[in-house]
């Protein structure tokens, strides 16, 4: 079992899923930053395989290494593992072709569908609220995709085919959030990250007939950091459900958005548009809905064990 919650220690917890998130924002930039150079398949490999290490030695050092890798549902991971490399795969194709504030703003839309498949594959009850959480949240992710379908401001075929990527990869991550709910029933928590790793490392090997590349070494320190960066930012919003209840520190994921913005501009040159940022309002309000209803029922995601959701995956 996993262990619960240590403390009550908001502050802690805060740091530690603020922190995760600009980790996680970093590592996104990083793969975008070497999607002229090598394929999505290929910066999968090195984002699942460096993450390992980092992961073994947390473990370790908690003494989990011996019974948080127990696998009591080996296809339970494998499914997990193909669900989430999918969603990997086509977020880091999407960032080779659309600013990183739109496939953080787009991305945004993931406790959206997941709402909607809890529904059709486990069967839970939508009420007012939480349909029109739904409908709010569909509303900004069209908003935001649709001058990409439409071809408007000069948009080319690059672009739309992104937006396309990553409406796909969201969807991709909803399902990897239900199959997950089912999973934490029997798995412990470091053996679903663990196996995640491995098996995105191992899928990813499939692709490599398709374009890999021998990487400059500037490349390959980027593909190795993010690995690195992705295992530790795995580690600190894992560690931060241990210090406070997983609905109070749902909001703070939309600090994703202020460091899309910053490290977009910086590093990218990139500016958010205001149909983007429109769009991406209403979906962070679609949210807001669903976290408002889950405190009053005093639905706690992983109440028991926290949600795991590795970015990109």
């Amino acid at each position: 079992m996993v262990k619960s919650l240590t403390s009550h220690r908001p502050l802690l917890a805060v740091g530690l899923k603020v922190a995760a998130i600009g980790l996680f924002t970093t590592m996104a930039a990083m793969i975008k930053a070497t999607a002229e150079d090598v394929p999505a398949g290929e910066a999968v490999f090195f984002r699942s395989l460096f993450a390992i290490p980092v992961i073994v030695i947390w473990l370790a050092m908690r003494g989990e290494l011996r019974n948080g890798l127990v696998a009591k549902n080996p296809m339970g991971h494998v499914w997990r593992g193909v669900l989430g490399t999918t969603a990997m795969g086509l977020t880091f194709t999407g960032l080779g072709m659309l600013p990183l504030p739109e496939v953080t703003a787009i991305g945004f839309a993931t406790p959206i569908f997941t709402l909607v498949l809890a529904a059709v594959f486990l069967g839970e009850t939508i009420r007012l609220i939480r349909i029109s959480a739904v409908v709010i949240g569909l509303a900004g992710v069209m908003v935001m995709i649709w001058p990409r379908l439409t071809g408007g401001a000069d948009i080319g075929d690059t672009a739309m085919l992104g937006a396309i990527l990553i409406l796909f990869a969201t969807i991709a991550r909803a399902m990897v959030q239900i199959h997950i709910r089912q999973l934490v029933q029997t798995e412990h928590t470091a053996a679903i990250v663990f196996y995640f790793s491995a098996t995105a490392t191992g899928l990813s090997l499939l692709t490599l007939p398709f374009g890999w590349q021998v990487p400059s070494w500037n490349i390959m320190l980027l593909l190795i950091g993010s690995g690195l960066i992705g295992g530790v930012a795995q580690i600190l919003v894992t560690s931060s459900y241990r210090f406070a209840a997983a609905s109070m520190l749902a909001p703070y994921d939309y600090a994703s958005m202020l460091f899309a913005i910053i490290i977009g501009y910086v590093w990218f040159a990139e500016l958010p548009t205001l149909v983007m940022l429109s769009g991406a309002t209403l979906v962070i309000a679609g949210n807001a809905l669903v976290i408002w209803r889950e405190s009053r029922l005093g639905l706690v995601r992983g109440k028991t064990r926290p949600m795991i959701d590795p970015k990109g995956g």
